[in-house]
């Protein structure tokens, strides 16, 4: 299926998502220069958020809006998105300026509204988070865009999912992208459990991947040999440069080496094929094969005493050991020569 400027799916390379979200930490010029580290990094795209604290919940300050651990222990919910998001005046310009570094630009819509907006400043296509696929109408309401959809699955149960996926598809829509993804931040690699990513993929007929909040690069390209045609991964300019998802992202040094184990993983990966590889054809010359071990007379018999399978692999294969010992020797063979049949006879 087409993605922005790429083909994404099998026999196609893994489209690498780099997701801005808070790290631009409240300035422009700083998203801009996000976009342009993407690239350079090696992302396929770039990701941002659209969303304010209104469309996503209310300024309340009772219990059930305070977060009690991880990473964002003791906010308040509205007063963490408050600092999070991405100014709606900003992402035109920023979609912009993704294409003029000739990088793709994508957003996550939060609500109807931002679906709108999108629609308005030319998005490709949609990114459903996490949090959201349970919103049903949201995800009905993207769908009716008719444009291709990126949906993380983070604590979805199987029920859960496939609403979401039925959901896309009332719209006559297959373009459609699973990713798994542990929603913690960060994520810890033994509860990834990216073998449910493959079998999402098979389970739903579609192309799947990974939303990666784990620490490092281990995760990703993990998933890219077990399949994963999308890998998301937050990026930051700066971990030093404070904002509320600035501790799980990596930095461009870290993600230009995740994005190179990915291409180097892809390579290693290749296709089903026995024989020796081209490299290894210069190789085959080192195998065991039946040689001469000691002088034989024209005339006298082979034995296990004058014939030997040692490296290298000039002589005849070793299979055919039983076969020539006892048959006699046509001319005096030396030791060191390989046995071949013209030699020998009964």
């Amino acid at each position: 299926m087409k993605i922005g400027t790429h083909e994404v799916g099998k026999n196609n390379p893994t489209y690498i998502i780099a997701e801005m979200s808070a790290n631009h930490a409240g300035d422009i010029n700083r998203a801009k220069e996000i976009i342009h580290a993407a690239k350079e990094a090696g992302a396929d795209c770039i990701k941002i958020q659209t969303y304010t604290p209104d469309t996503l919940t209310i300024d309340c300050d009772n219990k059930y809006f305070h977060i009690e651990n991880g990473t964002w222990n003791g906010e308040n919910l509205y007063q963490l998105y408050q600092k999070a998001y991405t100014p709606w005046d900003w992402q035109k310009e920023l979609s912009d300026e993704a294409k003029i570094c000739g990088i793709d630009f994508f957003s996550t819509p939060f609500d109807n509204t931002a679906v709108d907006f999108l629609e308005q400043i030319g998005i490709e296509f949609y990114k459903i988070a996490s949090f959201e696929l349970v919103d049903i109408p949201l995800i009905e309401y993207v769908a009716s865009k008719g444009k291709p959809i990126i949906m993380s699955t983070g604590m979805a149960t199987l029920a859960e999912i496939d609403e979401a996926v039925s959901a896309v598809r009332k719209f006559g829509s297959d373009n459609l992208i699973l990713l798994r993804c542990a929603s913690a931040y960060p994520a810890i690699t033994d509860q990834m459990n990216l073998m449910t990513m493959k079998n999402m993929g098979d389970t739903f007929d579609v192309p799947y991947g990974l939303s990666d909040h784990s620490m490092g690069s281990v995760g990703a390209v993990t998933a890219v040999a077990l399949g994963a045609s999308v890998i998301e991964k937050h990026f930051c300019i700066d971990r030093s440069i404070e904002n509320p998802d600035s501790s799980f992202s990596m930095n461009p040094k870290e993600f230009k080496q995740m994005v190179c184990d990915i291409r180097q993983a892809e390579k290693a990966i290749g296709i089903i094929k026995y024989g020796p590889s081209e490299q290894e054809k210069e190789n085959l010359q080192f195998r065991r094969s039946i040689f001469c071990i000691k002088d034989i007379k024209k005339g006298e018999q082979l034995t296990d005493e004058n014939i030997g399978i040692i490296r290298p692999g000039y002589g005849l294969k070793p299979k055919y050991y039983s076969e020539v010992i006892g048959q006699v020797a046509l001319q005096d063979i030396k030791r060191g020569t390989p046995i071949q049949f013209n030699l020998i006879g009964k």
